[in-house]
């Protein structure tokens, strides 16, 4: 059972360009308004707008597909208010509800059923005064030019190798099923805390995923004569310049999911979706 004493007040985030996404996040807020429950409703993609009404928010409905909960997890991360996804997006990993039974099932999650699932994060420092976190991935990759870029990477205080590659994913488990997958990355279980580091295409050096435990702190300084991009979840970019330093860690902050599905489905879930993809 959920530990909610109450739920007084409930955030619905919305993708302000699905909209059907949008319409069903205002039936949502006519459901709850009618039930006697505090709730404000928001664009996902102003972040700045949403982080100001989170205020003795207790709950945050995600109305889109994974690309909305990614930016909802970083709208909401100092604060750790669980997520609820209701899925308009085409695979839906992270989502636990469809639009169907959604409002059925998000009232059960009211009255406190379902249990938490509480994800990593990732944190990434630039040049050791800018903080970013993301869910999925922390990418430093080429930028507009089609060149390799070096990067130079120290684990822990060592010196591990310098990769010459398209890019260099660094990602959680939640992660392991989007980008670093199609870089045929392993999966991994979504309750394990360790990070997966791979190279992008790379070009005579190593080309195998590394699983680096969740303790670990990992250093990379790119190399380049042309312009690179730091990424975070594919939704923040940020240039890169020759000589820049990001130092990625797991974050001291989680991603927190309310789940009504009981826990042994991920495997089940993985294979369901990527047949319907492959569909």
């Amino acid at each position: 059972m959920l530990n909610f004493i109450s739920v007084k007040r409930i955030g619905i985030l919305f993708h302000p360009k699905v909209e059907r996404a949008e319409a069903f996040a205002h039936k949502i807020e006519s459901y709850l308004k009618a039930k006697g429950i505090g709730c404000w409703l928001h664009s996902s993609w102003d972040e700045s707008g949403a982080q100001r009404q989170l205020d003795q928010t207790d709950l945050v409905v995600s109305v889109g597909g994974d690309g909305t909960i990614l930016r909802v997890s970083r709208i909401i991360y100092p604060r750790q208010i669980p997520i609820v996804g209701v899925n308009f997006g085409r695979l839906g990993f992270l989502a636990e509800l469809e639009a169907g039974d959604a409002l059925e099932k998000l009232s059960n999650i009211i009255d406190g059923e379902g249990w938490y699932d509480d994800r990593s994060m990732l944190e990434a420092i630039l040049n050791s005064d800018k903080h970013f976190h993301a869910l999925n991935d922390v990418v430093l990759g080429r930028g507009r030019n089609l060149r390799l870029i070096n990067v130079e990477v120290n684990i822990d205080g060592n010196a591990f190798t310098t990769y010459r590659a398209d890019a260099v994913i660094i990602s959680t488990s939640t992660g392991s099923t989007g980008y670093m997958m199609a870089a045929n990355g392993p999966v991994i279980y979504p309750g394990s805390k360790d990070m997966i580091m791979k190279a992008v295409c790379p070009h005579l050096s190593m080309d195998k995923a590394m699983i680096i435990a969740s303790v670990a702190e990992i250093k990379f300084k790119v190399k380049t004569n042309h312009e690179a991009i730091l990424s975070m979840d594919g939704q923040v970019e940020v240039i890169l310049k020759n000589e820049d330093e990001v130092i990625v860690s797991v974050s001291p902050y989680v991603a927190r999911f309310v789940r009504l599905r009981p826990r042994s489905t991920f495997y089940a879930t993985l294979v369901t979706k990527l047949k319907e993809k492959t569909i």
